[in-house]
């Protein structure tokens, strides 16, 4: 099938309201963004063959089918996980899960013999870094595979959770996010950085729930201000970012508005939000609020570009994947799956096709590119099935000093070469964010 007329047989299910029953007899595949496969397995370790077996086998997008499915290969590493703390002396999975405080220090102390295998996984875990680990270290085996289950515990919860908004999705998510936090709370002092929840109220029970991520031995660093895309978790952004802990820079990493944690629905007053956080991180003593970056990915992205033009107080941005303009357009749904198109409407709090699409042409910040006025580099795949990349190349043109990389044959965030941009995505904040002075330190 060419690719237009997949695309025109994806629209129809979506009108015609017919994908579950194509599900339930093909499989969810050609239903799903094409880089579904990448997003989890990158963030999981998983090898792809086997999760694209997973996905092929699941046969229901309905909220009860979805999240069975998926929680029961969660559940298989949370045994695997348990059968190893249990061998360390730790807790199980269910009182990580629990909400009665857990020692998280003990943990840690259990878990940090094998710390790099969450510290040094990078933007694409390695399916074979684990086993590698254990036979250079059998001592710590036990260590290491508690470690990897629980991670891939909260990537399937995360699948499971996948795309938000029905009872059991959500309830998924709070699973994921409290597993990816456990280990990260647990680790941050063997991984030589500072890691502490923050809550940002804001308003009407709202609040931007988020990371604070300072690396150790650093007075007052420069902060980066990290913020991903539509139903992306924290886990995604902040376990590849550990890598980047000692380059110099603190981190805020925070969940898009009108995603899992969010009551207030996604529009242009969003901005609200980012004009707190960007607030809270300007009087933090322990970090320089006269030197903030931000980096976004996807959605995200957008509210990067759009911060940069309404906010001065922002000294450098990067914008990887960003919908800006043309994305908004009227036939921007066109070949969108069905899954998306409900994922958007209940993101922006429409109740027809017609309705979320006014609403997003509402979004449009194609006027705001001149007003950027600090560095600006935007980031994407050259053919990017998701949104338009020409939003990418019109917003680099247009901001006075952006800059813009565009990788061949890549699709949406150039997930294809996640470690390339990512290491230039860090060297473009570092170099405008650090003095000449930090800069050489971190680098030696």
């Amino acid at each position: 099938m060419s690719d237009l007329a997949q695309r025109l047989m994806v629209s129809a299910r979506a009108l015609t309201h017919t994908t579950e029953r194509a599900t339930r007899k093909h499989g969810p595949v050609q239903f799903l963004p094409e880089l579904s496969a990448d997003r989890f397995t990158h963030l999981g370790g998983i090898e792809y063959d086997e999760f694209r077996e997973q996905l092929e086998g699941c046969r229901s997008f309905e909220d009860g089918q979805w999240t069975r499915y998926w929680e029961a290969f969660a559940d298989r590493h949370v045994a695997t996980a348990d059968a190893a703390l249990n061998a360390l002396g730790g807790p199980s999975t269910s009182e990580l899960l629990e909400d009665h405080e857990v020692d998280l220090h003990a943990l840690g102390e259990l878990l940090a013999p094998a710390c790099e295998i969450l510290s040094e996984r990078g933007i694409v875990a390695d399916p074979t870094a684990v086993d590698r680990f254990c036979r250079a270290n059998p001592a710590h085996t036990d260590a290491a595979i508690a470690l990897d289950g629980l991670i891939k515990a909260m990537v399937y919860e995360f699948v499971a959770a996948w795309p938000g908004w029905s009872p059991l999705r959500l309830r998924a998510y709070e699973r994921s996010h409290k597993l990816g936090e456990v280990v990260q709370l647990a680790l941050a002092p063997a991984m030589g950085v500072t890691i502490e929840r923050v809550d940002i109220p804001l308003g009407e029970g709202d609040r931007a729930r988020g990371y604070l991520m300072i690396p150790d031995g650093v007075t007052k660093p420069p902060v980066v201000l990290v913020t991903n895309g539509l139903e992306g978790t924290l886990a995604e952004v902040s376990l590849p970012l550990l890598k980047f802990r000692s380059e110099g820079l603190a981190m805020f990493v925070m969940e898009m508005p009108g995603t899992y944690a969010y009551r207030e629905p996604l529009s242009p007053a969003a901005e609200r939000v980012y004009l707190k956080v960007i607030d809270y991180l300007a009087d933090e003593p322990r970090v320089d609020g006269e030197r903030i970056g931000m980096l976004g990915l996807s959605f995200g992205a957008y509210w990067a570009a759009r911060m940069a033009a309404v906010d001065g107080r922002l000294t450098a941005v990067v914008a990887n994947g960003a919908p800006t303009n043309r994305t908004f357009g009227p036939l921007a749904s066109v070949g969108l799956p069905e899954i998306m198109v409900s994922t958007l409407q209940n993101a922006v709090g429409a109740k027809t096709v017609v309705g979320t699409m006014l609403k997003l042409m509402a979004m449009s910040i194609g006027d705001y590119y001149s007003r950027i006025q600090i560095p600006l580099l935007a980031i994407n795949g050259a053919d990017d099935t998701l949104v338009s990349t020409q939003d990418s190349i019109d917003l680099a043109n247009g901001a006075p000093y952006g800059q813009l990389v565009l990788y061949a044959d890549d699709d949406h965030c150039a997930m294809g070469h996640a470690e390339e941009w990512m290491r230039l995505a860090q060297d473009f904040l570092r170099d405008h964010l650090l003095t000449a002075d930090e800069n050489r330190a971190v680098r030696a």
